[in-house]
C-alpha cells in the first residue's frame, strides 16, 4: 500500500514538473485567448496563477460585429446579389449566401483574462518555429 502512495506522488511530481516546463517554454509566445462573451485577446504571454488567469503583454482585443452592423451586411449582401437571383433558382442565392465581415479591434496593452472566462487558448506559432522533424522539412531539404 505504502509503494502505490509513494509512486501516485511521484507521478503528481513528475505531472506537476512536465506542466512547469510547458507553461515555462510558451512565456514570450503569442497566445489568442478566446473568452466567454466570443472576445479574442492576442498577446505575448507573461504569466498566470492557481486561479487560471492569464496575463498578456501588448495585446490586441478582437470583438465580432455587433448585432446591427451583421444585420446590415446581411442586408447589403442580400442586395448586391438580387440580380444574381434571377439566373439562380428561386432562393438559392439568398439562403445559401454568404458574406465577410471583419472582427473591430484595439490595442489594451497589458491585460488579466480571468480564467473562469477562458474558453479556448491557442499558440500562435509558425513554421520555422516549429521543431524540425520530417513533416516540417523545406523542399531543398528532401
Amino acid at each position: 500500500m505504502e509503494d502505490t502512495r509513494t509512486s501516485l506522488k511521484e507521478a503528481r511530481d513528475v505531472a506537476r514538473e512536465e506542466a512547469a516546463e510547458y507553461l515555462s517554454s510558451l512565456l514570450n509566445k503569442n497566445l489568442r485567448v478566446t473568452t466567454t462573451d466570443s472576445r479574442m485577446f492576442w498577446g505575448a504571454f507573461k504569466c498566470t496563477d492557481p486561479e487560471s488567469n492569464l496575463v498578456l503583454q501588448h495585446t490586441y482585443e478582437y470583438r465580432h460585429p455587433s448585432m446591427q452592423k451583421q444585420a446590415e451586411g446581411s442586408a447589403a449582401a442580400a442586395a448586391a446579389s438580387a440580380g444574381a437571383t434571377l439566373t439562380s433558382t428561386p432562393g438559392s442565392a439568398v439562403a445559401n449566401q454568404t458574406f465577410k465581415m471583419d472582427m473591430t479591434s484595439r490595442y489594451l496593452g497589458l491585460v488579466v483574462v480571468p480564467g473562469e472566462h477562458i474558453v479556448k487558448i491557442e499558440l500562435e506559432e509558425f513554421v520555422s518555429q516549429m521543431k524540425k522533424g520530417p513533416q516540417y522539412r523545406s523542399p531543398t531539404e528532401l
